[in-house]
């Protein structure tokens, strides 16, 4: 398995949603950053399941113990190694899945390539529990980030069919991303918020789950930022953001709907702020020829409904070689996207600092 990413920052994750610990190991940070675990345990809340009633009833603390790279409350520069101990596993609930191969779910390709040695409790290492040790180093990479004037927010663009208001493009406050932080369901608009919480919990009833959108704004980044072909801004935020369990696709800016526009129109046109240079519009979403041009950087997340239900599914046995039905036991979420947002801010974080230390 590949649990190895990084250029400037490295981060390696380990661990199973049922073993007895997930985490991740931290290399390039620079030195002398005091960390600021109020806002590292407030992120860690952010993602934990069990929250409410339109996550999962698992309950994780999430609390990150610190094995090294830090001293008095500072990054020493050496390897920066957090553990987080699983404790409410029900490894039971999963015990027919060693056969029952869950439709959506990555039990049967995982199976083939692991010849049948992988974890499969909790969907072990593919588990969004994964994300967890994610966000921690999303956390610091963050704090590093708002030391230099740049700040990252998020917000659940869309469940199912009902949509939240758009990121302004053009101007983006970081009084407004922090406000976003402190919902269990981080919307613009609280009305369209509450309407996504009865269709989540309605879809919760029927046993059955929803996807949706998560759009993230990056607002204070300097123009210049990007390493061309390879390591561009819209290749090192993809990479980063397709690896988070349940992404299904992405775009930046006007992203699909620039494709109906005249280059007359797509066309983000400069403009003098004083002494600023600022664009008109902002289409490309912050970024032209994967370098970053002074704009706030937008981009959108497609998150598929999870995938574990509690509805009668078909699906096949591996160990008897025949066609079967399947019901998922055990604690899942109706709806995974409200605790995506975070997780989306946090690798967004690591991507930009890592482009940033180039």
């Amino acid at each position: 398995m590949s649990g190895v990413w990084g250029n400037k920052i490295q981060i390696s994750i380990f661990g199973e949603s049922h073993g007895n610990a997930i985490g991740i190991n931290i290399s390039g940070l620079p030195s002398g950053v005091l960390l600021d675990m109020e806002a590292i345990n407030e992120k860690m809340e952010r993602r934990a399941p069990g929250r409410s009633k339109i996550s999962t009833a698992r309950s994780e603390a999430d609390k990150v113990e610190i094995l090294s790279g830090v001293f008095e409350g500072r990054t020493t520069g050496a390897p920066l190694c957090g553990i987080i101990r699983n404790s409410d596993t029900r490894s039971q609930d999963y015990s027919k899945l060693k056969d029952l191969m869950r439709p959506g779910h990555s039990d049967y390709p995982a199976k083939i390539k692991y010849q049948g040695f992988n974890d499969y409790r909790g969907g072990g290492h593919f588990s969004g529990r994964i994300t967890a040790p994610l966000v921690f180093a999303g956390a610091i990479a963050e704090q590093i980030l708002r030391e230099k004037g740049i700040y990252i927010g998020a917000h659940v663009k869309s469940i199912n069919n009902i949509e939240d208001d758009s990121f302004n493009p053009l101007e983006i406050t970081k009084e407004q991303l922090n406000s976003l932080k402190g919902s269990d369901l981080s919307v613009l608009n609280n009305e369209q918020g509450e309407k996504m919480r009865e269709l989540i919990l309605q879809a919760k009833k029927e046993g059955d789950s929803l996807g949706g959108v998560v759009e993230c704004a990056i607002a204070g980044i300097p123009a210049g930022v990007g390493d061309p072909f390879f390591d561009s801004v819209e290749s090192t935020l993809a990479h980063l953001v397709f690896s988070v369990p349940a992404v299904k696709g992405i775009e930046f800016g006007a992203g699909f709907d620039i494709t109906k526009m005249k280059g007359s129109e797509a066309n983000d046109s400069y403009y003098y702020d004083g002494d600023e240079i600022k664009t008109k519009t902002n289409n490309n979403g912050g970024i032209l020829g994967g370098i970053s041009n002074g704009m706030p950087i937008i981009f959108r997340a497609a998150v598929k409904p999870t995938s574990s239900i509690i509805k009668v599914q078909d699906t096949i046995d591996v160990n008897k070689k025949q066609e079967d039905k399947l019901q998922v036991v055990g604690r899942h979420d109706p709806c995974i996207v409200s605790r995506a947002v975070v997780v989306i801010e946090a690798v967004s974080a690591l991507g930009i600092l890592d482009l940033m230390l180039r």
